[in-house]
């Protein structure tokens, strides 16, 4: 080799050298590159706060909750079943307007409005949520098995079509006659026929997401189904489930309302929201006696209107979409 070239090489090692460093791999760099400090409900609950309104029927709704709770343990209060005897006459204290005594007056038998109120939301909140977490645990599973699994595809299609076509009134009237009216009675009777809906809105979701690219490797590493089911289908399916689940509970309110209005509800003696505003229906007409009516319809109203609010808003904040 000629001296020329090996000026030439050494330069070139020199340059190289200056220039240029080998990389070396370091683990802790590497983690540090892939971290993120992104959490999916962090960030739901950041896009929903940004809502005032939805913020604002949220605190509304747990208070009232939290109320219905211990109002039968504050002081002061009294009993929604007794009838109250006016102390000059002797006789029922019927129909008398708000005052300091009864803060939402008494009904047409000498009863407390104002406790049977609390008791009746209390009433019709438990069964609308008891419904509402049947539906959802029941429509879930029946909807992802019905639109994940081929096999199970017909039966469940045949039990669909069975249920479906059986109006959910009817349902509702024959097991008040089968049965004996009561709290129980109505929530089997909503549930029999209410995980319907929520199953076919699965089932069709899950038909959406099954045959995408990142499912079917899964199941070609051998990835159990139900992995697949909870890790890559279900969280897509968050805010859908929320939102059928917050409108689940006024709807079963509703629902209990409309079966006392038919007369197939609760007992008389079991304070409820539905035979409270039967009772102020009937002496709608009434100037005098109106309030009997307007206080429970109130809290009806203001319970439908914060669930449906509620649930669309948290339905729009779990949307991955709607995050920072």
């Amino acid at each position: 080799m000629s001296l020329y070239s090996k000026e030439i090489n050494n330069i070139s090692d020199k340059s190289s050298e200056e220039l240029f460093q080998f990389a070396v791999a370091d683990d802790n760099k590497a983690e540090e590159t892939a971290y993120s400090n992104y959490s999916y409900w962090r960030s739901t609950w950041k896009s929903f706060l940004k809502n005032r309104l939805a913020v604002f029927l949220l605190v509304a709704v747990f208070t009232i909750v939290a109320f219905t709770i211990l109002q039968p343990f504050l002081p002061e209060q009294k009993s929604p079943t007794e009838i109250y005897l006016d102390p000059d006459t002797g006789l029922q204290a019927r129909n008398i307007a708000p005052n300091a005594e009864f803060w939402f007056g008494t009904n047409s038998i000498g009863q407390d409005l104002w406790s049977r109120i609390w008791a009746g939301t209390r009433t019709s909140l438990f069964i609308g949520c008891i419904v509402a977490l049947v539906e959802a645990v029941v429509g879930i599973t029946v909807g992802t098995l019905w639109g994940f699994s081929r096999k199970l595809e017909v039966p469940i299609t045949q039990l669909y079509n069975v249920v479906d076509n059986i109006p959910t009134t009817i349902v509702l009237i024959l097991m008040t006659y089968i049965l004996r009216p009561s709290i129980s009675t109505i929530i089997i009777a909503m549930c029999i026929t209410g995980w319907v809906e929520m199953a076919r809105f699965i089932r069709n979701q899950i038909i959406i997401l099954r045959d995408r690219e990142y499912n079917l490797a899964s199941k070609c590493l051998g990835t159990p189904s139900y992995r697949i089911i909870i890790r890559n289908l279900l969280p897509y399916l968050i805010s859908v489930i929320m939102l059928r689940m917050s409108l689940a509970i006024p709807f079963a309110i509703g629902a209990e309302v409309f079966l006392t209005y038919i007369g197939l509800g609760l007992p008389i003696s079991e304070p409820s929201l539905g035979n409270l505003i039967n009772e102020g229906r009937v002496l709608m007409m009434s100037p005098d006696l109106r309030y009997q009516l307007i206080f429970p319809s109130i809290v009806l109203s203001v319970i439908t209107i914060a669930f449906y609010i509620i649930g669309n808003s948290f339905a729009d904040a779990a949307d991955p979409k709607n995050h920072v």
